[in-house]
């Protein structure tokens, strides 16, 4: 047997791959059954209503007959429906003529035989059953010979094939995923109740992540799964510091000044946080995030021991490296990622690892190959849709920094940032769950108020899907890149979102 075996590989090894991949689809047909056609289209004609709610459940729809008459046929019931006309051989017979098709189908008389096949509608469920089913290997298919063009593609990098290979595929699945998803009122009104009642039970209880900052826990309620929260900033205002922050203390389970967060009276637990920085590497983000820690200026530590000291910092540093090395945070730090490629990694590193938050630093670096010679506007749009699907399809919280323009500067006055202000594109504002506008007074012009605080950061909450909108003043310190709570001694300015018993920042 051996020898045999041999030569037939040798045989094949003869031959082009080409040859021997193509020969064996040439041989086949596409995936299809001629007869659930039939049967699905005469048990419309013979219970029009109710076979009709079977087919909308299921997501029938034209493209999924393979035979032109039948799928011409399949449309114009389709067209009658929407208009609230009677699905019967008449009207669609009319309908057809109106689109010169009848003569194609086959007229009264195809509508007619339609009907004298099928004798009875009670199988139509299993008839469209088996329609979508053909349905959905003929869309793998397709898919899978798009793949293998992008494959040959030399333009396109593995990543991002292997990014687009995988989002085309789930597409479909996302597709059938679809069908069934209505859930029963009586179960949603319960289950509303329940979460209403632990919130009623337990005042101040959060409904998301807690970020770390009471101050904008108070004002958010937490970072809820399935949400794109986008923080925007101008250059140098602190946008990376405060994400950092978050993830930090997400990460950490403790809160911004290190005291442990809980809920009903149970501690959080560490949770795994992805932070994609395509603007800083990784070992910039892990310096501030250490001496951020530490509270030790990065730079007088570059600097040397001439103007600190040793014996006093490099415990410090220790002990905030130890608790540092063993928060579950995973970094990625490869500049001029796309889009597509960024879910592809994503996706994987979910399913191998607990992920409870993605930060991206920030939107306008990502790129997304399929809309890049459509302008950066058209371009940021598609890019920011990819990142809210994301969050969506891994059902978690999702942190993108965005760029403001300059346009609050132009305005003069207080010279607050808009959300019209966002960077390239009006998707994003379209496409945020939440908006968090960072702003610093002392870098605006003289005459905006507080402009002599040097601590004084401001996030407004200008967008908030599902909860209230506001300003939350927070402290800054640039020399440590850290936030903090803002303790107010003014109690118009504090209301009841600040705190008033934490420590003062340094």
């Amino acid at each position: 047997m051996a020898p045999r075996k041999k030569r037939m590989d040798s045989s094949l090894a003869s031959r082009p791959l080409s040859e021997v991949a193509g020969e064996a689809p040439l041989r086949r047909t596409l995936p299809q059954d001629i007869e659930a056609e039939r049967g699905l289209l005469g048990s419309i004609l013979i219970d029009p209503e109710r076979v009709w709610d079977l087919c909308t459940m299921r997501g029938v729809v034209a493209e999924a007959f393979v035979e032109p008459a039948h799928r011409s046929i399949y449309g114009a019931m389709e067209r009658l429906m929407s208009k609230g006309q009677p699905i019967d051989g008449i009207t669609i017979d009319n309908y057809l003529r109106g689109t010169n098709e009848s003569e194609a189908v086959g007229g009264l008389q195809t509508l007619k035989l339609l009907m004298d096949r099928t004798p009875t509608s009670a199988h139509a469920g299993y008839y469209a059953d088996l329609v979508m089913e053909q349905f959905v290997r003929r869309n793998i298919l397709g898919a899978v010979r798009r793949i293998e063009e992008s494959v040959y593609d030399a333009a396109q990098t593995a990543d991002y094939v292997l990014g687009s290979a995988e989002q085309t595929i789930l597409a479909i699945g996302e597709g059938r995923d679809r069908r069934g998803s209505t859930v029963d009122w009586k179960t949603s009104v319960q289950s509303t109740l329940s979460m209403l009642t632990r919130q009623l039970e337990t005042p101040g209880e959060l409904s998301g992540i807690p970020t770390g900052f009471k101050a904008l826990d108070n004002q958010l309620r937490g970072l809820h799964k399935g949400e794109m929260v986008v923080l925007a900033a101008r250059p140098s205002m602190g946008k990376t510091s405060l994400a950092m922050n978050i993830a930090e203390c997400v990460a950490r389970g403790r809160d911004i000044n290190g005291i442990p967060m809980r809920t009903g009276g149970r501690p959080h637990p560490k949770r795994g946080v992805l932070v994609f920085s395509c603007e800083m590497p990784q070992v910039q983000l892990t310096t501030r995030m250490l001496c951020g820690m530490a509270e030790i200026s990065a730079r007088e530590v570059e600097r040397g021991g001439q103007f600190i000291k040793k014996s006093v910092v490099l415990p410090k540093l220790q002990a905030a490296a130890k608790e540092l090395s063993e928060m579950p945070i995973f970094c990625d730090d490869q500049g001029g990622l796309d889009v597509m490629e960024l879910r592809a990694r994503a996706r994987h590193l979910c399913k191998k690892q607990s992920i409870e938050l993605i930060v991206i630093d920030y939107l306008q670096l990502l790129g997304h190959r399929e809309f890049a010679q459509q302008g950066q506007q058209v371009m940021v749009s598609k890019i920011s849709g990819e990142i809210k699907a994301m969050a969506k399809e891994l059902d978690l919280p999702v942190i993108v920094l965005s760029q403001l323009s300059r346009a609050n500067e132009q305005r003069g006055g207080d010279e607050k940032p808009k959300n019209s202000d966002l960077r390239d594109s009006g998707a994003i504002e379209q496409d945020a769950d939440v908006i968090l506008l960072l702003r610093r007074p002392c870098f605006m012009s003289a005459r905006v108020p507080e402009h002599d605080d040097p601590l004084l950061a401001i996030v407004d909450v200008s967008k908030n899907r599902n909860g209230a909108t506001g300003e939350v003043r927070l402290n800054f310190n640039g020399s440590i890149t850290r936030f903090k709570d803002r303790i107010e001694t003014n109690p118009e300015v504090a209301g009841d979102m600040v705190p008033v018993n934490d420590p003062p920042t340094p």
